[in-house]
């Protein structure tokens, strides 16, 4: 089985000792997809990041072709970012797990934060404002579970389980506010429809789920669940005239409940990014969810089968062209598969062999449903996920496998009023035995040219680089966001 470092040893992405699972399943075309995702996302991420807040009109003399270094952060050529860093701490969580646990995910997000658990350098050095402020509250919500349960130190904290937390009166694991709909609960967002894609009511619900951690309102929920249901269709081979088609929402309603998507969401999902101009029509690289989502859309419809044709086309937007790439690539990804992706980029890519074990774990542990996911199967759940966020607006729910902050469990627990998870025909598969032995495995360092140092402070210290004052300013330790952002939604945080 796969193990994760500790974040308190310090050990850099590349370092990471990578296994693989024994699995004959690999040949599989669905197999060439999930792999294809995560690596798309990365892949999208580090082509954008030496660039990223740059505008479109420079972008125009400028313009990437190829994995580079320096720019905004001063990175190595394949070096990733924030949304890299964010989904694989999701994906490590998933795999530990083996189920959906959202305080293990906001403790994963903090490490790194803090401690700068599976960043590309071995600190946090872009984060954007709503994500950090959820993880400040996230913070502020253990002190109290510390003093609950007497814990002395973070370390016990950390390894409460989840039930546990649950059972604190009136605690949420939702850390945002009202009006939090920007890009950063998309931009990670691939681990979750790669486990759960042979239950796609659950990689619709727990994608709305995993969302609302750090991202508060109901936009931000819906593009997730929206883009969720797109991946997990792209993996099981659906074509892409199907996945772009203007009835693809109401094609896979059974995969969304009773709750219909926002108006904005269903825009979108009714075709509002289909501008033959781009950003000529108003298409927008921009940190508001549905700027991110019509942009990564748009470039999947016009990259002409291409998976360079269209992150380069979506980081040629400008703005926030790291995530925008990041967003395209992961569904670009599952629909191409991993060898469609220019093997050049995937040969650079910082730490490739550890992103594309993590897929290799996804893939296998979505194949075989836990407990959990089993019992999913034969249960009816209601919830909503409110705008405002509220943290007491509880009932009980007396069903046999109930839904407490996102999680089933076999008691009645808290939850909320609205969806329906419906157990799914679609997609099953006889469940398989964990191999526990892996033969096959590699349990070699990854090699890599890069040499970071690693000495530097782990807590939010920028890299060294030669950075002008006004690029230094942009993200100063990931908290101020450039005016652009919010010209149209000025309430709307990037993250």
């Amino acid at each position: 089985m796969f193990k994760f470092p500790s974040p308190y040893d310090q050990v850099l992405p590349h370092e990471i000792q990578v296994t693989f699972p024994e699995d004959p399943s690999v040949k599989e075309a669905t197999f060439d997809r999930v792999i294809g995702s995560l690596i798309g996302l990365a892949v999208g991420d580090a082509l954008g990041a030496s660039v990223e807040f740059r505008p479109h009109d420079y972008l125009l003399q400028h313009p990437v072709t190829d994995m580079q270094k320096g720019g905004t952060w001063g990175l190595n050529a394949g070096q990733w970012t924030d949304d890299t860093s964010m989904a694989l701490c999701l994906a490590s969580s998933l795999i530990t797990k083996r189920r959906f646990d959202p305080y293990d995910q906001m403790i994963r997000y903090k490490w790194w934060y803090k401690y700068g658990f599976l960043s590309s350098t071995g600190h946090c050095f872009d984060i954007g404002d709503a994500t950090r402020r959820a993880l400040d509250e996230f913070c502020r919500r253990q002190r109290d579970l510390k003093y609950v349960y007497n814990c002395k130190t973070d370390e016990e904290v950390d390894r409460l389980p989840l039930e546990k937390v649950l059972d604190v009166k009136n605690f949420s694991l939702d850390c945002s506010s009202a009006g939090v709909a920007g890009n950063g609960a998309l931009m990670r967002l691939a681990p979750v429809p790669l486990f759960y894609f042979r239950s796609p009511v659950e990689a619709v619900s727990y994608a709305g789920r995993s969302a609302t951690l750090t991202h508060g309102d109901i936009i931000a929920c819906d593009a997730c669940r929206y883009y969720a249901a797109l991946i997990v269709a792209a993996v099981h081979g659906e074509p892409k005239w199907k996945l772009l088609s203007n009835e693809f929402y109401n094609d896979h309603r059974g995969w969304f409940g009773s709750k219909n998507l926002h108006p904005e969401i269903l825009q979108v999902a009714q075709g509002s990014y289909k501008r033959p101009h781009g950003y000529d029509d108003g298409i927008r690289g921009k940190g508001y969810i549905v700027n991110a989502l019509e942009a990564a859309l748009w470039a999947f419809y016009y990259d002409e089968d291409s998976f360079k044709k269209g992150v380069l086309a979506a980081i040629q937007l400008g703005d926030d062209t790291d995530t925008t790439a990041a967003i395209y690539g992961q569904l670009a990804g599952a629909h191409y598969g991993y060898q469609m992706i220019p093997k050049n980029w995937r040969r650079q890519l910082y730490a490739n062999q550890l992103i594309t074990s993590i897929g290799h774990w996804l893939y296998f542990l979505g194949k075989q449903p836990s407990n959990t996911q089993q019992q999913s199967q034969q249960m009816v759940v209601q919830y909503s996920i409110p705008t405002t966020n509220p943290q007491s607006q509880h009932r009980h729910l007396g069903i046999t496998t109930s839904l407490r902050n996102g999680i089933q469990q076999e008691t009645s627990a808290i939850g909320f009023t609205g969806y329906h998870l419906q157990p799914s025909a679609s997609y099953t598969v006889p469940t398989q035995s964990l191999r526990q032995n892996n033969h096959y495995g590699t349990h070699n360092p990854v090699n890599t040219d890069y040499n970071i140092n690693t000495s530097q402070s782990l807590l939010g210290s920028m890299p060294t680089t030669d950075l002008s004052n006004y690029q230094r300013n942009l993200k100063s330790f990931g908290n101020h966001i450039p005016s652009f952002y919010s010209d149209k939604h000025t309430y709307y945080q990037r993250y």
